[in-house]
């Protein structure tokens, strides 16, 4: 008989299950009273009990685990001197959602050569995830597969949903199963509708096809997560980072139950995708929330070792992101030092 299924499929490779990769890679009783302790101090700051900014900075995407650490490392340093002002965590972003094709990220392609070795990515992330939450750093990261979170999410504080994911029902539903609070980004034309849309989906229950812990396929049944907050982003239309755009934000959220506070992501549209207006976007949020803004709570930065982007080729340079530039760790240090004292003497 002809076979009607599979006619595209070229091979199938197994998979390692959640639970395998963990015992191999345990999170050890330190690194979990970290994640917990940050967790709960991002729900305070959700929940305007705690008044430090809460900061997300980092790579766009981590391709190389050991320029990543090198920047966890100068990162936890400051981020332990800034505490008083500000929560600091990590980008860590392992999952690149494309608007066509390219480098799906380090879990998908960790050998940037196509030979997509995800077991290969899965163990570096894991790997990356507990020496970062090891120097008291937390972490934050983009949650795409809807499998990942099973291999990685105990070692997490913060995650997101992006512009791209947003709308889909597949990440609204696992978004009301993680254990950490998720920020959602506007949709990439800038529709404000579509993540509160998604916060409120993601406050229910569900049930919905996924994995266990073993691996096997099963029914997921949620309770719901109501730590969502939207994160601001921009759009086709423009940024949405200024004040007129932060009071329309605050009207889009006032009584729908959801969390009134909200996160801006300094780069993307917001900065028309040039990373050296990263910072003026920052000045002019930290502005507005020193003249009383109380809605923005939170920004988030993309920031590597070194300033600018570059293509995967053989002759990379190191600590240079391969997907959106990204400011230099000296601009970064700057900017997350000079906030500080800005907000200590406020």
């Amino acid at each position: 008989m002809t076979p009607t299924h599979d006619l595209n499929i070229l091979g199938t490779d197994a998979l390692i299950s959640p639970r395998e990769l963990s015992e191999t890679m345990p999170i050890s009783p330190e690194a979990a009273e970290c994640v917990l302790a940050a967790r709960a101090d991002v729900r305070s700051i959700l929940r305007g009990e705690d008044s430090r900014l809460l900061v997300v900075v980092g790579p766009c995407s981590i391709h190389d685990s050991d320029a990543a650490l090198e920047y966890a490392q100068r990162l936890a340093i400051v981020a332990s001197e800034v505490s008083d002002t500000m929560l600091v965590t990590m980008r860590v972003y392992f999952e690149k959602p494309r608007t066509t094709v390219g480098w799906k990220g380090l879990i998908n392609d960790p050998h940037l050569d196509d030979s997509f070795d995800m077991n290969g990515g899965l163990r570096l992330a894991r790997e990356l995830l507990l020496q970062i939450v090891a120097l008291g750093l937390p972490a934050a990261t983009e949650m795409l597969d809807p499998i990942t979170p099973q291999y990685i999410s105990d070692l997490v504080a913060l995650a997101a949903i992006g512009a791209r994911t947003t709308e889909s029902p597949t990440h609204r539903q696992m978004a009301s199963g993680l254990s950490m609070p998720v920020g959602y980004k506007n949709s990439t034309g800038g529709d404000l509708k579509t993540a509160t849309d998604a916060m409120l989906a993601a406050r229910a229950p569900h049930s919905f096809l996924g994995i266990d812990y073993d691996g096997r396929t099963c029914i997921v049944n949620t309770r719901g997560n109501d730590d969502g907050f939207l994160i601001l982003r921009g759009g086709t239309d423009g940024p949405n980072y200024d004040a007129a755009s932060v009071a329309n934000a605050d009207k889009a959220l006032a009584g729908t139950g959801l969390s009134p506070h909200m996160m801006v992501d300094c780069s993307h549209a917001n900065s028309d995708k040039d990373h050296r207006r990263q910072r003026l976007v920052w000045d002019n949020v930290l502005a507005q929330k020193l003249g009383g803004t109380r809605s923005v709570v939170g920004m988030m930065v993309e920031s590597n070792l070194q300033a600018g982007n570059q293509k995967v080729s053989e002759t990379m340079q190191y600590g240079v992101s391969i997907t959106d530039a990204c400011i230099n760790w000296p601009e970064t240090e700057d900017l997350l030092r000079e906030s500080h004292a800005t907000l200590k003497n406020a």
